[in-house]
């Protein structure tokens, strides 16, 4: 029976997901990727997962697609067919996804880390897009890199592919912050903390507000803003956040420890 390379866990309304297969630098391998895309689709369908970490075991987060697996495949055939799957449930997760990197990103694992809400690394975590490099194209993690990058920077680093440190990488808006190693675990918990004090349905609603095309002008945005939010304070969780702030207490959608 082959071991799992995705562990999966549930503790106070946080599931965590654990990429596991360090002897392939967790490279995106058709176990993987099945495992992987099971793990966040169970996580996205638990009621009582409100909040998402996604994280490694070994020196590295992701190496990117499998190379021995796409050595000699043709085009129909290759994983990369499957990724976008994966970046797609990262993306549009109604639960907030945090991102927890103690290892390097590389090519896909990158376009992971640009699909999550929040992404914490630490200091020596290094990225590329090393892409050009052996001859193929950025494309499938260019829909989630390039709405977070600074554009200048998208172009160098992606016609380069040279290496940038996790410093470089909340500059140009990659990642949210960059961390020394003993930090890591106390400023992801205060992420997912902060998280956890959001209604559910107003975080699922805020993150597909956040990927919406903006109007030409707030004018022609107000109309449909105005439903939204009306619908909202109206709405049976907004009604319960009106009260639990009144009475000084939590809303009844922070989970307990």
């Amino acid at each position: 029976m082959t071991d799992e390379l995705v562990h999966y866990s549930v503790a106070s309304g946080v599931a965590t997901i654990t990429l596991d297969s360090p002897h392939n630098r967790n490279a995106l391998s058709a176990q993987l990727r099945r495992e992987l895309s099971g793990s966040l689709a169970k996580a996205a369908d638990d009621d009582n997962v409100r909040v998402i970490v996604l994280t490694h075991t070994g020196r590295v987060f992701c190496a990117g697609m499998d190379l021995k697996e796409a050595n000699g495949a043709g085009a129909g055939d290759q994983g990369v067919n499957e990724f976008p799957r994966i970046l797609e449930q990262i993306w549009s997760s109604p639960k907030p996804v945090v991102a927890k990197l103690s290892g390097v990103a590389r090519a896909g694992g990158v376009g992971m880390v640009a699909a999550a809400d929040i992404v914490v690394a630490t200091n020596e975590v290094t990225f590329a897009f090393s892409e050009v490099r052996i001859g193929v194209v950025p494309a499938v993690i260019s829909l989630t890199v390039l709405p977070r990058v600074n554009p200048r920077a998208a172009q160098e680093l992606f016609l380069t592919g040279e290496v940038f440190d996790a410093g470089r990488a909340a500059e140009i808006g990659l990642i949210n912050t960059a961390v020394e190693a003993h930090m890591l675990d106390a400023e992801t918990d205060r992420y997912v903390q902060a998280l956890t004090l959001g209604g559910p349905a107003a975080l699922a609603a805020t993150k597909r507000l956040l990927a919406s095309p903006r109007p030409a002008t707030p004018s022609d945005g107000f109309p449909d803003m105005l439903e939204l939010s009306a619908r909202f304070f109206a709405s049976e969780e907004g009604q319960e956040g009106i009260r639990s702030f009144a009475e000084k207490r939590k809303p009844n959608w922070v989970p307990q420890d």
